[in-house]
């Protein structure tokens, strides 16, 4: 044990000089969409809740008659215990949302991709993946076998190269791609990755995890565009937007059930609470009924980046690159300190020498909130330390 404990102290050593120890720290989040931290009230800049579901009436109505009705826990896996009938309505409930034929509900989004890669691809396989991506798809696809190659962030024509160069050398190729970028607030070009991988034989699959309930009409990011590029492998979360927990895919009939025969993230987990399944399908319902209230966030972030002269935001992330990592927590403190709440991104989590601030904006920012956070920003002269992605 000795030894263990010198191993760990070393490499915390090493990460603390750098600046990269992370800490986690008790944060009650508000019903107003706000953070308590140390005893101060906070304005979250930072969460992925883009719809402040987590305290929506109606939603929460639903996971606590959930509960009521069937208890806290699912008991097994869905393959031991048998499936639980509101996992099987969020499974058609999405389907139908992403005009797919069928649905798999995973216990995450990590879990998700960490499943479906490897049961789609394996050693004769090559996988062609935007350098952007989400760490769970480039571990996924890591978990498969496949030969990975990398293309540079949104562009076509490398990727167009590596495919000319690669491709009949395998058996099967994968294109993987964010629908949005989580880092960066940017949108993949699907209808051009859909043109190449129909072109090539290759299955596309997008990771919209930022995408549903706040783009596209609530669909997500498939549907800014037109026509609808064709995806055959829809992958997302319920634990943004939605303001639940669990992953999914949306795809073909025979993809589903090969999925739930065969993606080990789903076969050896126990299966999703059922108050996040009753709590994802109230999300749903409100997401199909008020269209208006799922541009808000959208809207706000629109808001932030024309009052800081900002290109427009196409997504409500919005990053600036302040690029050494001490001047990024030095900057993300200094926000605290006038009571926001941005968490600075540094490596590994984006690459060296790229590290942000990242604001997300949600539909119960004001416009008030938004004018104090961009005074805050000017204040302190973090636009020219930095840049936008």
């Amino acid at each position: 044990m000795k030894s263990l404990d010198a191993f760990a102290q070393k490499k915390l050593a090493a990460l603390a000089n750098k600046g990269l120890q992370r800490k986690i720290l008790d944060t009650d989040r508000t019903k107003d969409g706000g953070v308590l931290r140390k005893g101060r009230q906070l304005i979250s800049f930072c969460c992925n809740d883009y719809l402040n579901f987590n305290h929506h009436p109606k939603i929460k109505r639903a996971a606590t008659q959930a509960i009521k009705q069937y208890g806290t826990g699912a008991g097994a896996s869905r393959l031991i215990t048998g499936n639980h009938p509101l996992i099987s309505q969020l499974e058609q409930r999405l389907a139908r949302l992403k005009d797919s034929e069928d649905a798999c509900i995973f216990s995450s989004g990590y879990m998700a991709n960490i499943g479906i890669i490897p049961a789609l691809a394996n050693e004769q396989d090559i996988i062609f993946i935007d350098e952007l991506s989400h760490a769970c798809l480039r571990a996924g696809g890591e978990m498969s076998g496949a030969h990975m190659m990398f293309f540079r962030h949104n562009d076509m024509t490398h990727l167009q190269t590596l495919i000319d160069q690669h491709r009949l050398n395998y058996h099967k190729a994968l294109i993987l791609t964010d629908g949005v970028f989580s880092m960066d607030g940017d949108i993949a070009p699907l209808g051009r990755l859909s043109c190449l991988a129909k072109k090539y034989d290759c299955w596309l699959m997008s990771d919209d995890a930022h995408g549903l309930g706040v783009i596209g009409g609530g669909k997500g990011s498939r549907y800014i565009f037109d026509p609808l590029p064709d995806i055959a492998l829809q992958m997302g979360t319920l634990s943004k937007a939605i303001g639940s927990f669990g992953g999914y895919l949306c795809a073909s009939k025979p993809v589903i059930d090969l999925i739930k025969t065969r993606a080990r993230s789903l076969i050896y987990t126990t299966a999703l609470p059922p108050a996040n399944a009753a709590a994802a399908l109230a999300a749903l319902d409100i997401i199909d009924s008020d269209p208006d209230y799922c541009r808000r966030p959208m809207d706000n972030a629109l808001f932030f980046t024309k009052a800081l002269g900002l290109p427009d935001a196409q997504s409500p992330i919005v990053p600036i690159i302040v690029g050494d990592t001490a001047k990024t927590m030095a900057f993300a403190a200094a926000l605290e300190e006038d009571g926001f709440l941005v968490t600075g991104i540094r490596p590994p989590t984006v690459a060296e020498g790229t590290g942000r601030l990242r604001f997300t904006f949600s539909a119960r920012h004001s416009q008030k909130q938004i004018h104090a956070l961009v005074a805050s920003i000017q204040k302190h002269n973090i636009l020219k330390a930095g840049n936008t992605a």
